[in-house]
């Protein structure tokens, strides 16, 4: 068998080594009663970030899988315009979070911004901190919704996902410091993303007109698989070590993994191992569905 063609089915067997979505658990807090992104912590296994959607105060909380909030902090400085993805990552030897306030409903800001916080060494409600970073960028060609962040630290790209243009477009913008507002570079249109049938069309619902709109995103530990969430499901997105987002996307589909009906499932993250994917919906109670490698 040719190289090429083995690498293919490798990575085609490791993708589809999948169980089914389980309950993990049900959030109920009241600050958390639009939660819009998840990332699992770097410093604190077992705990996920998470944050509320645009117009709440500028806060992260640690919850653990089941939903049991652990503690808070204000970023202080920050303003939460539109929150809507958090990505968890290490450089330098130190743990970050990146915090996208990207959302743009109406499509008119000029300007995005994403707020980088380091995570505490101590876990404790009430806590505060400010950004070590404030990125400002612009989107090449025109005002964009954007709900979905990935950090890839080791090829030193932050990765965007649009959510309402169809087909979907994967943007990156670089994670080393740059000095002034920067542009975001189209990479790819990401494939496979099942659209609305003709009924559905006629339902504005997350489960109806809008299922393939693009509401979050996260990167595997590993970097090898972007797993990019809709309204009607999540999809996995793989490459191989040596293949670039670009090459990916054009090499192959997704593979699709069903995820229970969640009122407006906004919110994925790879568990701190990458064994397991953790969704959330943006309503209390909302259930948190685990989905397992097996």
């Amino acid at each position: 068998m040719p190289t090429a063609l083995l690498l293919l089915v490798l990575l085609a067997a490791k993708t589809q080594a999948w169980g089914g979505a389980e309950y993990a658990g049900v959030l109920t807090d009241p600050d958390l009663d639009e939660l819009s992104g998840l990332a699992a912590s770097h410093a604190h296994p077992g705990i996920f970030w998470g944050h509320d959607d645009g117009g709440n105060e500028p806060v992260l909380y640690a919850i653990r899988a089941d939903g049991r909030r652990v503690a808070s902090i204000a970023v202080t400085g920050a303003t939460n315009v539109d929150w809507e993805d958090i990505a968890s990552f290490d450089s330098g030897g130190r743990h970050y979070l990146m915090i996208a306030d990207t959302g743009d409903n109406g499509g008119l800001r000029k300007q995005l911004t994403l707020y980088v916080v380091e995570e505490p060494a101590k876990l404790a409600e009430g806590a505060s901190a400010p950004p070590v970073r404030t990125i400002h960028f612009r989107w090449p060609d025109g005002a964009r919704d954007c709900e979905a962040v990935a950090v890839d630290a080791a090829h030193g790209d932050i990765l965007l996902v649009t959510k309402k243009r169809v087909p979907a477009q994967l943007f990156r913008l670089p994670l080393r410091d740059a000095p002034g507002e920067q542009t975001a570079q189209v990479l790819a249109t990401l494939p496979g993303i099942e659209q609305p049938t003709a009924a559905e069309q006629s339902e504005r619902t997350p489960h109806g007109r809008y299922r393939a709109q693009v509401s979050g995103a996260d990167l595997s530990p590993d970097g090898r698989q972007l797993a990019v969430l809709t309204y009607g499901g999540v999809y996995l997105y793989a490459r191989t070590v040596s293949e670039s987002w670009a090459a990916a996307l054009a090499a192959r589909p997704p593979q699709v993994l069903a995820v229970p009906w969640l009122p407006q499932a906004e919110a994925i993250a790879w568990s701190l191992d990458g064994t397991s994917l953790l969704v959330g919906g943006e309503t209390i109670p909302s259930p948190l569905i685990r989905i397992r490698k097996k």
